[in-house]
């Protein structure tokens, strides 16, 4: 690959943000020797962010299952025998009793997901209250409802929500492999929505799900050439469950998945790069390496919606052997 890779390397200095990276650009990157990669994300990462640092979120299903979208990965999808109860939308007081919990573990995000492919207007009222309630804590507040209007959007704003998560997936080229009840520009067009409501955005993707390091890039690409990028970039491993299409998926190489970590924070200096789903499988050498690579997110807690997350004593454990320590809460 014929490229100038000086002139997209980090430099000494603040990171220049960019919008315009070319495929060839991200491929290259991918394609660096990995301790060169590395070294690049570690200089991105320490002009941006102190290293020893953490940002813990805590991720609650606040309405579960019955969702008629057919993401191959999801087992909240009505399309999969998957043995998951459907569940109605939680009350205030009980959401409220999770998010204490959450500050007390040292969260200061908490995220709150529903299972529709897009709530109606009564939905989002009811959710809006969930907000402004856990807002009065003191934490940040996330939620992921599916596709927003511009209306429904601005409404969330309104109640004090901070980062509204609607993840990509995928590449543009893949993603017709994984979901066909909705396509790629209805995803850009609810982050547009967010975005112009004011709020920040949460968006990444999943590894592991049949794509190839080329989709991987080209989901980067696409993030990193959006007019503003993602405050916050989830980065998951997909974990397998029985009944949904991809549970018999090979898993994606740890290497190609630190790579991604890597690239992604080269791409996006600012944005918090979270180490998400498919922690539980990974080893502590692993997420490890991801903090090297400029990981700086994870979510607390025993579930993710409705799949397996570590021990919360296991996370400390390890984040006290790597000595990093919890962001503070700031909101």
């Amino acid at each position: 690959m014929d490229l100038n890779l000086e002139s997209i390397l980090a430099q000494p200095g603040s990171p220049v943000i960019r919008h315009d990276w070319s495929r060839d650009e991200v491929e290259a990157l991918f394609e660096l020797p990995f301790a060169e990669l590395l070294y690049q994300a570690m200089t991105t990462h320490r002009a941006c962010f102190d290293p020893s640092q953490v940002q813990l979120s805590t991720l609650l299903s606040i309405k579960t299952g019955g969702c008629p979208e057919d993401c191959a990965y999801c087992p909240q999808s009505a399309h999969y025998k998957t043995g998951l109860r459907s569940e109605a939308l939680m009350p205030l007081s009980d959401v409220l009793v999770q998010a204490r919990r959450a500050l007390e573990s040292g969260a200061s995000r908490f995220c709150m997901g529903a299972a529709w492919r897009s709530p109606r207007d009564h939905d989002v009222e009811a959710v809006a209250a969930l907000v402004a309630g856990v807002k009065d804590l003191g934490l940040e507040t996330c939620a992921t409802l599916g596709m927003l209007t511009p209306a429904q959007a601005g409404r969330l704003k309104q109640a004090g929500l901070d980062y509204y998560n609607h993840n990509l997936d995928t590449s543009p080229e893949f993603y017709g492999e994984i979901i066909s009840t909705r396509d790629y520009q209805d995803r850009l067009d609810t982050l547009a929505a967010v975005r112009d409501a004011g709020m920040k955005v949460c968006c990444g993707g999943i590894l592991g799900m049949g794509e190839t390091p080329a989709d991987h890039a080209e989901l980067l690409r696409t993030l990193a050439n959006l007019p503003e990028h993602p405050e916050s970039v989830p980065i998951n491993m997909l974990v397998k469950v029985a009944g949904t299409p991809l549970a018999q998926a090979d898993p994606v190489d740890p290497i190609q998945f630190v790579r991604t970590i890597a690239v992604a924070r080269v791409l996006m200096p600012r944005a918090m790069v979270r180490l998400s789903a498919g922690r539980e499988t990974m080893s502590d050498e692993l997420q490890a390496l991801c903090f090297v690579a400029g990981a700086n997110s994870i979510f607390l807690g025993e579930k993710l919606l409705t799949t397996s997350n570590p021990a919360r004593d296991r996370d400390e454990r390890l984040l006290d052997r790597l000595g990093i320590r919890p962001m503070p809460v700031t909101a």
